[in-house]
């Protein structure tokens, strides 16, 4: 190997520093075709730059890079990293990993920088067994001690939930960086120790957008939402620019809150900056709207993406059939697969509710049936409960218990939920109690469960049923959840809880609700029996 290397030419000066001035693939493939006529395109330099190109540019091609790659007879360790980078860095882990071990079989040391690569693969595949022999390869030949390295250990550990060897990682560690400290957080916030993970963000001797972030979607992933928000505009007050990550984390705090006002400025601040609305972010945006009751803005929304995947058309999907628009959410379903774009099962749920609340019968069996079909697609729990959900509200009972009684998989509370619900529209106590019993036997008879039932004696007028039903109840102690709500004001979140009177403003509440309770009687109606009526009751009913 070395005798061959002795013998490359070299390429010239002007030739390198073209390749540092492409713009393109065409411009290196010409430069490529250079060196290959004046015989230089095997020297090291010249070959690892269009390597380099290939892997690392956005534009590049890494095909192109991996079949000069294995045309070389000499490579250097430059060469090997390079290309492990590529395969890394563009998603590619297990062409990363099959490289690395054929470095190793060609007689090559990884040094720090293939390390850092190896590990980064590592962590996107989640493989421990493959991270923990990289590390005893690193402590060997005596690599855990430089910054970038220890990162990616630290990186591997907390995406596999490993913080104990994490922890002790970074205990040992004399130079800590931010980097250090985030993926410590990050480890932390994803197994949802997100206290132990505040605690780290606020020892952090210096932070940036990353470990905002971080923090930011580790509150959103326990579903502490409120806090999502607060730690977002602190991040600002403390001068700190929100970067994509942390834009989407708060724009779906925005969307399970129901906060309009602070997503709207989200949105408009996306806008201000010039930040471009990729899938992800796009897909938040289209989801924090709709959620919030802005559906026209969610599709406009939609509309203005250059580019649109399977997420971005479930969330819009779900969206229009949540606002009463279920035509136009199996519309959207018919563009989405003339477009090409593959549906997911999240879709395909979206869809069957669609089918399921405009009584689409015979659409919602062939939608159902095309999952496994046509998109090799196998039907969860789920599935089968959207579908119970539209034959129960069909008024087919019977086809509905058969497919509860013969679906491969074992029914869960959402699947007997839609059956139990569909028995008390549709009045058939008999089968409601045994939709019942079969949940009292599977332990999922919360108190929905027994609330549903009574409600199914009562719509068929046999009271001492609901009697009994609400005797049960309270022998066995069964309390219903209290209901919640949700209100944004000057871009704060308010929550109140049915029954509970400690908030600071409750006289003032109470008074208010007075005025609009008396204003809504004003727009009282007749019946037939000339009696004064509302519809719902009164607003203080609540209370």
């Amino acid at each position: 190997m070395c005798a061959f290397a002795s013998k490359i030419l070299k390429a010239s000066k002007r030739s390198v520093s073209l390749l540092d001035q492409c713009l393109n693939m065409k411009q290196i493939k010409q430069i490529q075709s250079h060196l290959t006529v004046s015989g230089t395109i095997w020297d090291p330099f010249a070959v690892g730059k269009i390597i380099g190109f290939c892997s690392a540019s956005d534009i590049g091609d890494l095909s192109h890079g991996y079949r000069l790659f294995v045309c070389l007879q000499y490579r250097t360790t430059f060469i090997w990293n390079t290309m492990i980078r590529g395969f890394a860095e563009k998603n590619e882990p297990i062409k990363a990993f099959a490289l690395y071990k054929q470095m190793l079989r060609s007689d090559f040391l990884p040094n720090n920088y293939t390390f850092s690569f190896i590990l980064r693969a590592c962590a996107d595949t989640s493989c421990l067994f493959l991270g923990l022999i990289c590390h005893a390869q690193v402590i060997r030949l005596g690599w855990e001690s430089y910054d970038f390295v220890l990162n990616g250990l630290l990186h591997l550990y907390a995406t596999c939930n490993c913080m104990d060897p994490a922890r002790k990682l970074f205990d040992m560690s004399v130079n800590r960086d931010v980097i250090s400290w985030t993926s410590l957080i990050n480890g932390y916030a994803k197994s949802g120790q997100i206290s132990i993970a505040r605690q780290m963000f606020d020892k952090m001797p210096e932070k940036n957008a990353v470990s905002w972030s971080a923090m930011i979607n580790g509150y959103v992933q326990v579903e502490l939402f409120k806090e999502a928000l607060e730690h977002f505009n602190y991040m600002q007050l403390c001068g700190f620019r929100p970067n994509h990550a942390g834009i989407v984390g708060a724009l779906t705090a925005c969307a399970f809150l129901g906060a309009l006002d602070q997503g709207r400025w989200i949105h408009a601040y996306v806008d201000r900056n010039g930040i471009e609305l990729d899938i992800i972010l796009g897909t938040a945006i289209i989801d924090m709207y709709a959620k919030c009751g802005c559906i026209e803005t969610a599709c406009s929304v939609f509309d203005s993406m250059p580019n649109r995947d399977v997420f971005a058309y479930t969330s819009l999907i779900s969206g229009l059939a949540n606002h009463d628009k279920s035509a136009s959410a199996i519309e959207l379903f018919m563009r989405m697969q003339l477009e090409g774009v593959v549906p997911n099962e999240v879709t395909f749920i979206c869809v069957l509710n669609a089918c399921s609340r405009m009584g689409l019968v015979d659409q919602g069996l062939r939608i159902f049936k095309s999952m496994s079909e046509i998109y090799g697609i196998e039907p969860r729990v789920q599935h089968y409960g959207c579908l119970v959900d539209l034959l129960g509200r069909a008024g087919m009972l019977e086809a509905a218990k058969k497919v509860v009684r013969e679906m491969p998989i074992e029914p869960d509370n959402y699947v007997l939920g839609a059956l139990l619900n569909a028995c008390r529209v549709h009045g058939d106590v008999d089968l409601g109690k045994e939709t019942v019993e079969s949940l009292v036997e599977r332990s999922l008879d919360h108190e929905g469960v027994h609330v549903h039932l009574s409600n199914i004696y009562a719509s068929t007028e046999q009271w001492n049923g609901v009697e009994k039903v609400r005797r049960g109840m309270e022998d066995n102690e069964v309390r219903k959840v209290p209901g919640c709500s949700l209100i944004e004001v000057d871009r704060v979140v308010c929550e109140f809880v049915s029954g509970e009177r400690t908030n600071v403003l409750m006289e003032e509440i109470v008074v208010l609700l007075f005025g609009i309770d008396k204003h809504l009687k004003s727009l009282c109606f007749f019946d037939d029996d000339n009696e004064v009526a509302t519809e719902g009751g009164s607003l203080l009913d609540c209370q």
